[in-house]
């Protein structure tokens, strides 16, 4: 198949850029563009068409994740750390745009800090050209699968709207309490232990594969995501036993970003330096409590009574005395379900959206290599 570099089928509307700095953009209704997409909305525009832009300098160079390259359309602004490509008659401006989103950039880019894509590199950029008629063709089918890849992503975060929406009207605010529950402390619900001081773990205690060990960065979007290679030996893990993990613990995050907990689901587990076992006395359920304490008022109220200069932190004291509304357990109970219902929903979306994402990465690979 031929091939063509940028140079040959797009004009380069670079000269045409203004940047503006944050303190001189007077707001408007007209999309302001960079490197890596929409800025800002300013009061006016100096392009007017439908364009690529690929990144110059602080674009995500080698990402497999995110492009380089978008689409725009209509009156915008572009400052000076995107280039602007207007596709000629010979090339479909969806297609240009596929064919650059993971472009592999090496040997182009340069600088150490921050890469930039000079306008000269730029133009040597090499892409395949079929007919204008296959182009289409391959654009149109690329965009079907983006259009389902993003309803997926759509009934997703529609899924945990609903959830928290539900808590709200089942419970109302856990801060403001206006559904007027019976109000006590945490040390009433659960039993609080802070993990082991770094001193009792050295370097030559972690092993690769071993039982896990929670931080705080291993627990994320209340999940608990686990590093192979941050893993305690046996030995270790059976002298350290106050600090086992098991199943129905939620685990807080003690420092850096506050209210950042998760329910362990499985054995084997070891509670890290940064973190906080909170285990349930019967009086709450696990999965309950962990909604409660990652609520937004909740993450308030722990951030504000965080100590700490350098960074925010929490202590068994602080943990221990933050208002908990006593929840009836029936009500707690069916709040459970609907979260156990609303998950199987959500296994059944992510297994679609990653076959989908699968298939575009493969019909990627098939079009542009």
């Amino acid at each position: 198949m031929q091939k063509v570099t940028l140079g040959d089928v797009c004009e380069i509307l670079d000269n045409q850029r203004v940047p503006i700095t944050a303190s001189e953009r007077k707001s408007g209704s007209y999309p302001y563009y960079g490197a890596n997409g929409l800025q800002d909305y300013v009061d006016g525009y100096i392009f007017d068409d439908d364009l690529v832009l690929l990144a110059e300098d602080g674009g995500n160079f080698g990402s497999k994740d995110k492009p380089i390259a978008y689409r725009v359309s209509g009156k915008c602004w572009v400052n000076n750390h995107a280039h602007v490509l207007k596709p000629k008659d010979n090339i479909d401006v969806n297609y240009l745009c596929y064919s650059l989103m993971f472009y592999n950039v090496d040997g182009l880019v340069n600088g150490a800090t921050r890469q930039k894509l000079t306008q000269k590199d730029m133009r040597k950029i090499s892409i395949p050209l079929p007919l204008i008629e296959e182009q289409k063709a391959i654009a149109e089918k690329l965009d079907k699968v983006s259009i389902l890849i993003e309803k997926r992503k759509q009934q997703l975060s529609l899924l945990d709207t609903i959830v928290k929406s539900k808590f709200v009207e089942m419970f109302g605010d856990p801060i403001k309490n206006n559904h007027g529950w019976k109000l006590g402390k945490l040390s009433e619900v659960a039993e609080l232990k802070i993990g082991p001081f770094g001193s009792l773990l050295h370097k030559e205690d972690y092993v690769v594969g071993g039982h896990a060990l929670i931080n705080p960065s291993h627990i994320i979007d209340g999940k608990i995501k686990i590093d192979e290679k941050f893993s305690l030996s046996d030995s270790k893990y059976d002298e350290l036993s106050a600090y086992h993990l098991i199943r129905g613990d939620v685990i807080l995050g003690r420092r850096g970003e506050m209210g950042r907990c998760a329910v362990v689901d499985e054995d084997g587990l070891f509670c890290g330096t940064g973190c906080m076992i909170i285990r349930p006395n019967g009086k709450v359920l696990s999965y309950f409590l962990q909604k409660v304490l990652s609520s937004s008022s909740m993450k308030q109220i722990i951030e504000d009574r965080a100590v700490g200069v350098t960074m925010a932190n929490l202590n068994v004291r602080i943990v221990s005395n933050l208002p908990i509304p006593i929840y009836p357990m029936n009500k707690q109970r069916e709040y459970i379900q609907i979260i156990q219902k609303t998950d199987k929903s959500k296994a059944k979306i992510k297994q679609s959206l990653a076959a989908l994402e699968l298939l575009k990465k493969s019909l990627m690979q098939k079009y542009f290599g």
